[in-house]
């Protein structure tokens, strides 16, 4: 197994919202992917647990919520540790929107 992707994506939402939005964003990755995937996720305090199955990859990982902060822990199968720069780079984007301190509607 390749060394874990960490990604730390700050914000000024708190832990709570930083929260909210998480498993929101969670919930419609998991609808856009439909059967394609095995997604699994679950919430111990402010550490949230996930991992994903497809083609025969699994994905999995953590993530830490705390108040300024989220600190990301990826362990990706060999296949997927050659692309570990774009993936890094898509998932800071992706983070960096959904916890952009703005309204929510």
């Amino acid at each position: 197994m390749a060394k874990p992707l960490t990604i730390t994506i700050p914000h000024t939402l708190g832990a709570l919202e930083a929260k909210r939005r998480i498993d929101e964003g969670l919930t419609r990755l998991i609808g856009q992917v439909g059967d394609n995937a095995k997604v699994s996720r679950e919430w111990q305090g402010e550490r949230l647990l996930f991992a994903a199955q497809a083609l025969g990859q699994t994905i999995s990982g953590h993530m830490d919520v705390a108040a300024e902060e989220v600190r990301m822990e990826i362990q990706l199968p060999n296949f997927l540790a050659m692309m570990a720069g774009k993936i890094r780079g898509k998932v800071e984007t992706q983070g960096r929107l959904l916890l952009e301190n703005k309204k929510t509607p």
